[in-house]
């Protein structure tokens, strides 16, 4: 049997359409850029995970107890927030945003936070109120009263949703590069060119 005689197998190949289009879809809702490439399987698998480690999340970070102070509720959604200043800072948030759009709602609330203004849906991922600070917000939970009234909760609400955050990471990189193709024979080719 000459070499020419072997059929060599034929990759799989999946249109990946535009990869860049696809990694941003993928960024913006997880599972979308595989939806866009028609991987409907991997979309539903990606959305369902993903989705459902940040909805968890936001859920061990929520309560509806009272502030220890006694001013307002500790709120929804309280383990996802963003904020630079000094002694607040929030780091996971880099991985949070991650997941894209439904993580969004803790940038317009850090927004409207500093600049003095009222924030939206009861504080639902808003960055806590710095400690003696009055004004438009004043009904909003410390950092403090989270951790006393939420307790390990509020860490644990922290790691799942970044930990969503970092998976949706390795989502985007799959939309963008396509799967790895495990081509069989491979070795065998490898083996024989090497004799």
């Amino acid at each position: 049997m000459t070499s020419e005689s072997v059929k060599k197998p034929v990759p799989e190949s999946i249109d990946l359409k535009d990869p860049a289009l696809a990694a941003f879809l993928a960024w913006l809702v997880p599972g979308l850029g595989h939806l866009y490439q028609g991987r409907r399987a991997k979309a539903a698998l990606f959305f369902l995970c993903i989705m459902g480690l940040f909805t968890f999340g936001l859920y061990l970070g929520s309560s509806n107890e009272q502030c220890i102070d006694g001013n307002g509720k500790i709120g929804y959604g309280r383990a996802v927030y963003f904020s630079w200043k000094k002694g607040e800072r929030t780091w996971a948030y880099l991985c949070q945003v991650c997941v894209g759009l439904p993580a969004l709602p803790a940038l317009v609330q850090a927004s409207r936070m500093s600049h003095h203004k009222e924030v939206f849906l009861g504080g639902f991922m808003a960055p806590p109120r710095p400690k003696g600070s009055n004004g438009a917000n004043k009904l909003q939970p410390t950092l403090h009263d989270l951790h006393r009234v939420l307790h390990r909760y509020f860490e644990l609400g922290w790691v799942f949703t970044t930990i969503a955050g970092l998976l949706n990471v390795l989502a985007i990189y799959d939309a963008w590069g396509g799967p790895v193709m495990i081509t069989p024979g491979r070795k065998k080719e490898e083996a024989e060119e090497s004799k």
